[in-house]
């Protein structure tokens, strides 16, 4: 049997509650093998419903795709998926230890193996000096280490996270940033949701922006940005009035105040610009090449053209 290169493999997913909420509109959406995926996308758009459809906890409307090469719905698959929900509780009154060895239980994990496990996953997760405390006493970014934790000790092939870094300080996001990375490195595939745009930029490999329950897009960032992409050269404040006649046989570059855009990716390309600039002898301050970030993407698919945000309501998808 050929494995597929896709751990996800999503050709149509619909979600409507009562007859009238439709909160997945059709998702369309590849995640391959071996890749950190981030999804994001507003409140309401639809990002828990989706992957609570892929654990089986929401029954799908209609549901055309594969998780590990067999059939959405499925239990099967269960078994090496890794799974943090966006609002998980643990009883108060098991220590940390106890809630992985449970968990571990639960996901059928041999005795032995899963108290070996759970010692190495506190380790990772910074919370062996936690171990025999109560969960009752942590702090939500502990719970979160906790949680991630247990996604992991029947050691998965998947593992999605929902806003793990959720209640999580600067050294805990960093921290979890290394988890990730380690588990791509050991050939798993990660799927997270997160409102902190910054941590997915660090981390993802693709992303996919889902608005108002259909994928609006799907890519690398590079891939993502790339008509929006270009080089800036800035001069010096006494310059800025003498640029736009020093590149004005450069129709490429467009001025800006105190800058010049050229809107290519190519370095080669922007040497002109800058010669003419030289030439002109105006001092340049900065030649730098510019992407939109992931904010800037995610704003731009969530806002309609006059600059409003967009709410759940009717939008079409995207093909991957």
């Amino acid at each position: 049997m050929t494995v597929s290169e896709f751990a996800i493999d999503l050709d149509h997913v619909a979600k409507t509650y009562r007859g009238r909420v439709r909160a997945l509109r059709g998702i369309q959406m590849r995640v391959r093998r071996g890749e950190i995926f981030g999804l994001l996308g507003p409140n309401g758009a639809g990002k828990s419903t989706l992957v609570k459809v892929l654990m089986t906890v929401i029954r799908p409307t209609e549901c055309r795709g594969t998780m590990l090469g067999e059939p959405v719905g499925r239990k099967g698959p269960l078994g090496r998926v890794g799974y943090l929900p966006e609002h998980h509780r643990f009883a108060d009154y098991l220590t940390g230890a106890q809630v992985l060895d449970y968990y571990g239980a639960l996901a059928g994990v041999p005795r032995p193996l899963r108290r070996r496990r759970s010692a190495e996953l506190l380790r990772t997760v910074g919370m062996s000096a936690w171990a025999r405390r109560k969960v009752g006493s942590y702090s939500k970014g502990m719970r979160q280490r906790i949680g991630i934790a247990q996604a992991l000790v029947n050691d998965p092939e998947l593992v999605l996270l929902d806003e793990p870094t959720d209640g999580v300080d600067p050294v805990g996001r960093r921290d979890i940033r290394e988890i990730l990375q380690n588990l791509k490195a050991r050939g798993k595939t990660v799927f997270l949701n997160s409102h902190l745009l910054s941590e997915l930029e660090m981390v993802c490999d693709r992303v996919a922006i889902l608005v108002q329950g259909a994928v609006s897009a799907q890519g690398t960032i590079d891939e993502l940005t790339r008509d929006q992409q270009r080089y800036e050269v800035e001069v010096d404040d006494r310059s800025a009035p003498a640029l736009p006649a020093a590149v004005a046989a450069h129709p490429a570059a467009v001025v800006a105040g105190a800058v010049a855009r050229v809107a290519t990716t190519d370095a080669a390309a922007v040497q002109p610009v800058i010669d003419a600039v030289r030439h002109a002898g105006l001092t340049i301050r900065a030649v730098r090449a510019f992407r939109p970030s992931l904010e800037d993407l995610f704003m731009r698919a969530v806002t309609d053209p006059e600059g409003h945000t967009l709410t759940p309501g009717a939008r079409g998808g995207a093909r991957p």
